[in-house]
């Protein structure tokens, strides 16, 4: 035998190998480890791994030893459940998340609504965890007193709680709120389970093939045994596997250090997929050690009990390497569950027992405070599971201590699936149900594991007497009274509001909106300063600015939507800092909402569209196909060349389609959830009115948002809220009819002038008549008194204006009847042109006073229409008069080339912007006032040189000094006479 170990060497071995894990989760936490290894979904599976106890490590062999392949329980329970992740683990991961519930207690606490079922399942919960601490320390203890023949176990066990104590408190509680990830604890846990694993693997493969010489060996030895054979196969029919099989799937979800690895530490929610299988893959790895091992000890008659084969093979064959594999891989067992345990213990005792009852000073540092408590409470239970320890006395095997254990924690089974999938269940019923069941296994599984001489109760020792044979007896008879007593408290009672919310949130099909409720608090300047009341002033900015971040909100946010998401995200990270029984109470006390008398109450359709998102790809059937029906009407809505508002009767703006973006210059993202009292003018005025009025429909509004007007036409239906009958709100239309009303306007515009063409027509027809009469008046007095200067003299100016009448209605006859015949090409005097052009101007009196200066060269000859060009230049004069200010002078010059002629139009106006000169020339664009342009006129001339074959550019402006000046330059085709010359 074996015995070169002694005590000092295993302490310093122990310290050094936590020490060892000091320096790995110091290293993760600095990011000296790659946050790619840290991150990756097999560090989180193994950080799982976290379930291989001592239990797992050691006490399996003794289960083997007792229950034959009944074993396999502890290990296909908890695969189970991992592999029933999608539909069991899944909706807890998206609890944990979205609401902080950093444990079980926290789950109960929100799912009924209830303090009181918070406390209850923390006490459950340490009573039924002190037996599996104990079985850890005891674990260790035993192993350094088989190794070294140690006196004194209770010495080593001390010193060993003090070392995880240690490590817990330094790397455990280094954060307050579960929002804040042990990423430095979850790769050193994650680490613990590989050295697990191989510890494990070493020792099975050593007894394979050295202790049988391989699988002949061993084929050849179990024959030659049929009685060990036999031992495996027995207790499945007739031992309690099938209850081992339950209790350890219900570890999976309920006992605190797999709910804490597997739901509060985890960082991706894809990584769970990946735990689904390659968790049973590692537990399967570990299964496979254990007969292997059993079969060893067998063979080689090592002296050690069943659950300690593991050193045992190492000293029977006197390997100091596999002793020590043994020895870590248990110490690495223990010490994993011990850490991770009670860490999450911790917060249990914190949020549930102590907070309730003390909070701490608003003026102090609460983060800081709770840190600290956290710590004590850490050492706390440790010291209380070292107590276990002793007043054991080491009396129970580990197999005992873990069959009481998890037992106990199968009480909270009920809870868990309750939660997810009956949304019937009340607090009453679930405390009822846990206290019976709680009472069961009290007093038949956790008293009787005392000395009956510190205890005696001579009735409960008629009930049950704890051996391997009859626990399981105890485990399904506590879990059908718990079960009984849960559904028939849960039908006879009635659940409070809160629950019934809480409940569905909970449920795993859970797409039914929260309330559309006002708040009190209207900002969240105004959030901080109520949370400042129980929090303090730092710890309340602190809080509304983290969730103001994570929401993505700015600290201006009015929008009630927006406020009440604000509101939720701060209960849920308060919830993961105090638990949510404080978290809730703080909420309710300092950001209540209104009441229904004084508020409005509806469902929050926003909380619909978040949840079919979330839920799209897992809808099939019917439902699937309504989803897709919804999303292509709300396309329909969206893409509405109309724009769409749907309010809430609190006028609670629901729906703002991108129609409703492009009239208002107002997003969705800034409206949607805010009343509509927010919207600025004048788009409020007209919306607010419109509502008010009785008429649905109200045409031809005119409207100068930004100075620009619009006419909109409007149009409201009276429709019931989503999934709120009796609560009525509004559908607005809004159509844009600014283009129509526009083009209206110019056609009546164009219209008026062309009865003023032909107006212009007939007047110029009937003066024609009186004018020659009066020259030819005037010429007889002339010729008739040719002697007499001055009557000769007056006549001829008589004569003179006669014939300046004369050519004024020849220009009017001539743009009266400007485009009514075929175009036909003669030589056209830019000089006369311009004359006539601006003679007909000057009969205007009206816009400003402005000199017209015609430079034309009579020489220059342009070939084309008159009539035409002579439209060109008053179309182009008159806009020159309307730019130019008050005395201004407008020139009319013209060049000639070799082919072509050019006729300018210069004024000394404002001059014509980049942006608008794109534009100029399209029909019905103008910068005119209604009424005063038609915004053909630019159009006009651009098509008439253009049919001439010409060109217009535009300079503008011409003086870059003072940013002013126009001008027009028209090129066309210059006239050349080709009459050849008489010789």
């Amino acid at each position: 035998m074996l015995t070169s170990f002694n005590l000092s060497d295993l302490l310093l071995i122990s310290a050094a190998y936590l020490f060892l894990l000091f320096g790995i989760a110091w290293c993760a936490e600095h990011g000296l480890i790659p946050r790619g290894l840290i991150r990756h979904p097999l560090t989180y599976t193994l950080s799982i791994g976290v379930y291989a106890s001592a239990w797992a490590f050691y006490g399996t062999v003794g289960l083997a030893y007792q229950y034959g392949y009944g074993y396999l329980a502890t290990y296909l329970g908890v695969s189970g459940a991992f592999l029933l992740a999608p539909v069991l683990l899944a909706p807890i991961l998206r609890l944990t998340r979205t609401y902080q519930l950093s444990s079980l207690a926290d789950l109960f606490a929100f799912r009924f609504r209830s303090t009181w079922s918070g406390t209850l399942t923390t006490v459950v919960m340490l009573l039924g965890m002190l037996p599996l601490l104990a079985l850890q320390i005891q674990a260790v203890a035993d192993s350094i007193g088989i190794l070294t023949l140690e006196p004194q176990p209770e010495r080593v066990a001390l010193m060993y709680c003090v070392m995880v104590m240690l490590f817990t408190v330094l790397f455990g509680a280094r954060h307050v709120a579960s929002r804040e990830k042990h990423e430095g604890l979850v790769f050193a846990i994650a680490f613990e389970s590989l050295v697990k694993l191989l510890a494990l693997g070493a020792i099975g493969l050593y007894a394979l093939f050295v202790v049988f010489e391989g699988p002949s060996g061993l084929e050849t030895w179990l024959t030659t045994n049929q009685t060990v054979l036999n031992a495996l196969h027995t207790p499945l029919q007739e031992g309690p596997w099938r209850t081992m099989l339950l209790v350890f799937f219900a570890a999976a979800l309920v006992t605190p250090h797999m709910y804490h690895m597997t739901f509060t530490e985890n960082i991706e929610p894809r990584t769970m997929l990946t735990a689904s299988w390659s968790l049973p893959l590692f537990l399967l790895l570990m299964s496979l050690a254990v007969p292997l091992i059993l079969w060893s000890g067998l063979e080689l008659g090592v002296n050690t009990s069943p659950e300690y084969f593991s050193l045992g093979i190492g000293m029977r064959v006197q390997s100091e390497t596999l002793v020590l594999l043994a020895y870590i891989g248990g110490l690495s067992a223990s010490s994993g569950l011990i850490i991770v345990s009670t860490l999450a213990l911790s917060g249990m005792v914190l949020n549930h027992i102590v907070l309730p009852v003390y909070q701490p000073p608003t003026e102090g540092n609460i983060y800081r405070w709770l840190k600290w408590t956290r710590r004590w409470l850490i050492v706390a239970i440790i010291v209380a599971g070292y107590a276990f320890y002793l007043l054991l006395a080491s009396r129970q095997s580990l197999t005992n201590l873990g069959s009481v254990a998890y037992v106990g924690m199968l009480q909270f089974l009920p809870g868990v699936l309750c939660t997810l999938y009956w949304p019937t269940a009340n607090r009453r019923g679930y405390i009822a149900g846990l206290s019976a069941g709680t009472g069961v296994w009290l007093f038949t599984m956790l008293i009787p594991l005392f000395n009956t001489n510190m205890l005696h109760l001579p009735w409960i020792e008629s009930l049950y007497v704890l051996d391997e044979t009859t626990w399981h007896l105890t485990a399904v008879a506590s879990l059908a009274i718990n079960v009984l007593v849960f559904s028939l408290v849960s039908l006879f009672t009635q659940a409070t509001p809160e629950e019934v919310r809480a409940a569905e949130a909970c449920a795993v099909e859970n797409i039914r909106p929260t309330q559309r409720r006002e708040l009190v608090a209207v900002s969240p300047q105004e959030f901080a300063a109520q949370l400042a009341k129980p929090l303090g002033a730092r710890t309340a900015q602190k809080e509304v600015e983290q969730a103001l971040r994570e929401l993505h909100l700015p600290f201006d946010e009015y929008r009630p939507y927006a406020l009440r998401r604000l509101r939720d995200r701060i209960e849920a990270n308060l919830s993961g800092l105090m638990g949510p029984s404080v978290a809730q109470d703080i909420m309710k006390n300092f950001l209540p909402y209104k009441d229904s008398t004084e508020g409005f109450v509806s469902e929050d359709i926003h909380f619909i569209e978040v949840r079919l998102e979330e839920y799209r790809s897992r809808l099939t059937g019917l439902a699937a196909e309504l989803d897709a029906l919804r999303r292509y009407h709300r396309q329909t809505l969206q893409e509405l060349p109309m724009g769409v508002c749907s309010l809430a009767k609190d006028r609670e703006v629901l729906m703002w389609n991108r129609a409703m973006e492009e009239l208002t210059g107002i997003t969705a993202q800034q409206v949607v959830g805010s009343r509509i009292t927010i919207l600025p003018e004048p788009w409020r005025g007209l919306l607010e009115g419109f509502i008010e009025q009785p008429d649905e429909h109200a045409h031809k509004q005119r409207l100068t948002p930004d100075g620009t007007t619009r006419w909109l036409n409007l149009h409201k239906a009276v429709i019931d809220e989503p999934m709120s009958p009796g609560n009525t709100g509004l559908v607005l239309l809004i159509e844009d009819g600014t283009e129509t009303q526009l083009l209206e306007d110019r056609l009546i515009h164009s219209e008026r002038l062309a009865s003023i063409g032909r107006l212009a027509a007939g007047v110029a027809h009937e003066i024609g008549n009186p004018v020659t009469g009066i020259a030819c008046l005037a010429q007889n007095l002339r010729e008739e008194r040719e002697d007499d200067q001055d009557i000769a003299e007056i006549s001829s100016q008589i004569v003179e204006q006669t014939k300046r009448i004369s050519r004024i209605v020849q220009s009017l006859m001539t743009f009266a009847h400007a485009g009514a015949h075929q175009r036909q090409l003669y030589p056209v005097s830019l000089a006369e042109a311009a004359r006539d052009a601006i003679a007909l101007l000057s009969l205007n009196r009206q816009g400003p006073d402005v000199h017209f200066v015609n430079l034309c060269d009579p020489a220059h000859l342009a070939e084309g229409d008159s009539q035409r060009l002579a439209q060109v230049l008053i179309n182009l004069l008159s806009n020159a008069r309307d730019a130019s200010p008050p005395g201004g002078t407008i020139r009319v010059l013209s060049e000639a080339g070799e082919q072509s002629v050019f006729l300018c139009v210069e004024d000394e106006g404002s001059g014509i912007s980049r942006e608008i000169q794109d534009r100029l020339f399209e029909p019905f664009f103008t910068t005119k006032d209604p009424g005063k342009g038609t915004g053909l006129g630019l159009a006009l001339v651009y098509s008439i040189v253009e049919e001439h074959y010409g060109r217009i550019d535009i300079d503008s402006p011409t003086d870059p000094a003072s940013q002013r000046g126009t001008r027009f330059r028209i090129s066309l085709p210059r006239y050349v006479d080709a009459t050849p010359a008489e010789g």
